[in-house]
């Protein structure tokens, strides 16, 4: 059973893109990538190549997301079996579709969640709150691992786009020398921290598209390569 880990090509993209905007060398670069959407997930890379993500084997792992649980007690599925009578499959469905936002407050969009919980929803408060804590949890690890942190990239539609969300998951950033600036923030700008904040935080919209056909051409660009190589071998 391996660690496999998901997004690899957006976390690719923004963290390639952050590092041009740092000005620093990229091997000396310490990244945290957050891709944050109806699936999320986080990836730590140092130099250049990550050295950590949030997701395993399945995209179950990590985070909690639109309708997933992420991390959790892995005697929950074994107590649902047995105490509760549920199915392999029905754990299995439980907790990739009707987990995460959508079974804390019903709902799995956190703009419609943001909205109920400014009219008052407890719940749509506690998942938000729950997200952000998890979200906070994982780029504190990540800066230990990597001792130290240069940049923290959002990207994903929450990530993009989810300006009370990013503060929500930075108020506590203060310890790393990090200070948004507001303005910034609820304008999306691709660097939303003031001039004197030591580590960056970027808001860099993915290309995963991009990612894909650039590695598709240079494939086929190594394997026209070795075709020619060959060719002159057999010649």
């Amino acid at each position: 059973i391996r660690k496999y880990g998901f997004h690899g090509t957006s976390h690719r993209y923004v963290s390639r893109k952050a590092i041009e905007m740092l000005d620093k060398p990229a091997e000396q670069a310490k990244i945290i990538t957050c891709h944050l959407g109806n699936g999320c997930s986080i990836t730590a890379v140092k130099g250049g190549k990550s050295v950590d993500t949030s997701m395993g084997l399945t995209p179950l792992e990590g985070l909690m997301m639109g309708t997933r649980s992420g991390d959790m007690d892995p005697a929950i599925p074994l107590f649902l079996i047995k105490e509760l009578g549920m199915s392999a499959d029905e754990v299995e469905k439980t907790l990739n579709k009707q987990s995460g936002f959508r079974g804390i407050c019903g709902k799995a969009d956190v703009r419609d969640i943001e909205r109920l919980a400014r009219e008052g929803d407890e719940n749509c408060t506690l998942a938000l709150n729950m997200f952000s804590y998890r979200v906070a949890r994982y780029i504190g690890s990540y800066a230990m691992v990597m001792n130290g942190v240069d940049a923290i990239v959002f990207t994903g539609g929450i990530g993009e786009h989810g300006a009370a969300m990013r503060a929500r998951i930075l108020q506590n950033a203060n310890y790393l020398g990090l200070d948004i600036d507001p303005n910034k923030n609820e304008r999306s700008e691709a660097d939303i921290t003031t001039d004197a904040s030591k580590v960056r935080v970027f808001v860099i919209p993915t290309d995963e598209e991009w990612v894909i056909a650039s590695d598709t051409g240079r494939l086929v660009e190594e394997a026209r390569g070795l075709d020619s190589k060959r060719a002159a071998l057999v010649k």
